[in-house]
């Protein structure tokens, strides 16, 4: 089946994020010498999003500055991070089997709130579920690309069905979280028990109406909602970065000039590939931290030079 609606890199020049060492000259501006801003160890290899940051800031220039806005909004489970974090919580934290009792009854949202009871009843800590958070994988080039992406500018946020809680808890683990602009996502607080307690996103007593989203959260509408508060839209350009059926709709409120990021064999993907003529923004898919953090970073320069 061919893949060519999918993969439109084709157009993205090789920048130095393909490289093993820094170039001397970066879209078109010049990079002085490596060697008065820092002396690295001949042993030492800087990873390819730290390349391309390095190069711009030594240029003097952020690629904003010259560009498009460029605002990237990823959803966060199985996209920045590596696995699920409510599962995650679940398997690691003895849950497995009351969860998989409860989950043909009760709504995710619901389900998850209900989870944290049962931890409070059994006498887990919040400071034990946020240990617990810190051991999620995170790939280390997804780390990079994210601080690349912010110190050149760019406007990052999060639009996740996780929670609050959750996010917050690995973001400031891995020393993210002041890259984000917004966390959009369900609320949460801790009761005066202790006990984490997990809210949705949109009041269910009145329902967002959209069919392809789930009823405490469609990201389609939290899309049109940053768009309509863009001060200059004609020099905003969106980046979102997805993996499943709830990063559908948002993807669908994208526009031409904007760029979508599925990864390669989840339900965003093939929704994509079943009906791509649905689709206006560009499309380029991923399947790991390293792809992600290449493609991501050579879209930024593109939208900058824009």
């Amino acid at each position: 089946m061919s893949m060519n609606f999918v993969l439109r890199t084709s157009g993205l020049a090789r920048n130095p994020i393909a490289r093993s060492g820094l170039t001397t000259n970066f879209m078109g501006h010049p990079i002085g010498p490596i060697y008065r801003v820092r002396v690295a160890a001949a042993s030492e290899q800087l990873c390819g999003s730290r390349q391309l940051t390095t190069a711009c800031l030594i240029a003097g220039k952020s690629l904003n500055m010259a560009g498009a806005k460029t605002v990237i909004i990823f959803d966060f489970d199985r996209t920045l991070i590596d696995d699920d974090s409510d599962r995650w919580v679940v398997e690691n934290m003895g849950l497995t089997y009351l969860f998989n009792q409860l989950r043909p009854t009760l709504p995710w949202n619901a389900l998850m709130d209900r989870m944290m009871e049962e931890l409070h009843s059994q006498g887990k800590t919040v400071e034990q579920i946020a240990e617990c958070l810190k051991h999620v994988p995170l790939h280390p080039q997804t780390i990079s690309a994210i601080e690349s992406a912010h110190a050149l500018g760019c406007d990052l946020k999060v639009l996740s069905d996780a929670n609050q809680f959750y996010i917050e808890t690995i973001l400031k683990h891995h020393g993210l979280y002041r890259c984000f602009s917004e966390i959009i996502t369900n609320p949460t607080m801790v009761d005066a028990e202790g006990r984490l307690r997990i809210f949705p996103y949109h009041e269910l007593a009145s329902f967002h109406g959209c069919n392809l989203c789930p009823p405490n959260l469609c990201k389609g509408l939290v899309i049109e909602q940053i768009q309509a508060s863009m001060s200059d839209k004609r020099k905003s350009r969106f980046i979102y970065l997805g993996d499943g059926r709830g990063d559908y709709c948002p993807t669908l409120k994208l526009d031409r000039g904007d760029h979508v990021m599925p990864r390669k064999g989840f339900p965003l993907w093939d929704r994509l590939l079943s009906n791509p003529s649905l689709l206006k923004a560009d499309c380029h898919e991923w399947s790991n931290g390293e792809e992600l953090a290449s493609i991501l970073l050579q879209l930024v320069e593109k939208v900058c030079e824009e």
